[in-house]
């Protein structure tokens, strides 16, 4: 572990996404809280929470931070059959709380295919990424978002 004694408390802050796609069947289940287990959002968004907090149990060598703030929210994007979740974690501490927020958003993502993997289990978990950092002694972070269209590789040849 990381010796952090020497290193200043700093307000700091952490973004995190990640997608799960579903079944047509599933994301209407989710979508008209029709759900056996109950409303999947609410409880995905506690368990979400709850991976934050938890998080340097699951982590090697992760510093147990004491967190100030942590919020999951959801996109819900019919037309893909698909739940983006963010989770956005604060803290006031020595270390950043970027793997708060990872850990938080793929609980929450792992909770969704939990609960609604008796409809139907073809769901995918995927995208999970970091997209803001702030605070710290570190420069911020800005995940680099890719221009929409298509991408259109160069080739360049250094040889004569």
């Amino acid at each position: 572990m990381v010796d952090v004694s020497e290193k200043a408390f700093t307000s700091r802050m952490a973004l995190a996404t990640g997608i799960i796609e579903v079944s047509p069947e599933v994301f209407d289940a989710i979508e008209g809280r029709q759900v056996r287990k109950g409303d999947v959002l609410d409880m995905v968004q506690m368990a979400g929470i709850v991976g934050c907090k938890r998080t340097s149990e699951l982590i090697p060598l992760c510093h147990l931070l004491s967190l100030t703030n942590a919020t999951l929210s959801f996109e819900l994007c019919p037309e893909h059959h698909s739940i983006r979740a963010f989770c956005r974690v604060r803290t006031s501490d020595k270390t950043d709380v970027e793997m708060e927020a990872l850990t938080g958003v793929s609980v929450a993502l792992l909770i969704v295919y939990d609960i609604c993997k008796a409809i139907d289990e073809r769901m995918v978990v995927r995208d999970v990424h970091l997209v803001e950092k702030t605070g710290g002694t570190s420069e911020s972070f800005q995940f680099w978002k890719p221009c929409s269209g298509p991408l259109f590789i160069r080739e360049i040849s250094f040889m004569k």
